[in-house]
């Protein structure tokens, strides 16, 4: 909706704007100095263009409290905020650049721990976890094809119930892991077939979803973070081709290029390490490329 503003209630608001902006010039680090200074000049924006009330903005500062209540070292309710709303994407597209065929990134999402157990190449990742198995191969290789030894992959994923372990009380590991590449670059292990789940959408951030009519739903993922010495670090996912929620994953991480085909397998089809899983399973590759640090 269109508001007329006078020209002495422009000229105000400007007023304020530079008076702000001012206040942060004699700050020492020019970068901080630069955020500011940026960050003043785009809220009051904001404000301005939609002609904040002051209802409006208190009801901004008790949701954001409410995020900042609801995070715990087990859930991170901002990142899961910044997801929603692009931001993440928009980050992460930022600060890495293609670099030939580098793999592409993606969000890092709310639900990475560290000190996941590590397991030998072909290990199993599931410890447990529901869900149909899932045999993931492929390499680690740098832009030129040369392979990466010893890259060091993390892997992590919900259950078939849409469930990360530290989502249950009991204080489960499952569902996550890490293992290293050999001589070759090679990797591969036994995960779960990804399946479509809700984020959480129990607090601010789900409320906030359910009133604009937006799905609280992700599609159909595997995360992966790849690091390697002389490698800008990957965080990235994988996606399932053909899965019913697809582009319309609530914090835009699908990309074109990590959607993979999962072949599905049925329980007497004979798997690549000679296990026998009890029931159907599927297997992916994933073949991943570093680009150098800068």
């Amino acid at each position: 909706m269109t508001r007329t503003v006078s020209d002495e209630q422009t000229a105000r608001e400007q007023a304020l704007i530079e008076t702000v902006v001012a206040s942060f010039a004699e700050t020492p680090d020019p970068r901080l100095r630069e955020l500011m200074q940026a960050l003043v000049r785009h809220l009051h924006a904001f404000v301005r263009e939609v002609r904040l009330t002051e209802e409006e903005w208190d009801a901004a500062i008790a949701f954001l409290t409410a995020v900042g209540h609801i995070t715990d070292d087990k859930r991170q309710e901002f990142i899961l905020l910044s997801d929603v709303l692009g931001i993440s994407m928009q980050v992460i597209g930022v600060n890495n650049e293609a670099q030939g065929d580098a793999t592409e990134a993606t969000v890092f999402g709310p639900f990475f721990i560290e000190d996941a157990p590590e397991i030998p190449i072909g290990g199993d990742m599931a410890f447990g976890a529901s869900g149909e198995p899932c045999w993931v191969s492929g390499s680690v290789r740098d832009t030129a094809g040369n392979p990466i030894p010893g890259a060091r992959i993390e892997v992590w994923e919900a259950d078939e119930d849409g469930f990360y372990d530290v989502q249950y009380s009991d204080g489960r590991t499952a569902a996550r892991a890490h293992l290293f590449t050999n001589d070759d670059g090679h990797y591969d292990f036994w995960g779960l077939t990804p399946t479509p789940y809700p984020i959480p959408h129990d607090g601010p951030v789900g409320a906030m979803l359910e009133a604009v009519r937006r799905s609280p739903m992700r599609a159909s993922h595997l995360h992966f973070m790849v690091t390697a010495p002389g490698y800008r670090r990957l965080v990235t996912h994988i996606f399932v081709r053909g899965d019913e929620i697809g582009w319309k994953d609530t914090v835009f991480g699908v990309k074109e290029s990590l959607i993979k085909d999962f072949h599905r397998h049925a329980a007497e089809e004979r798997t690549p390490d000679g296990r026998q899983p009890g029931g159907p399973w599927s297997d992916v590759r994933f073949d991943i490329v570093l680009a150098p640090a800068e």
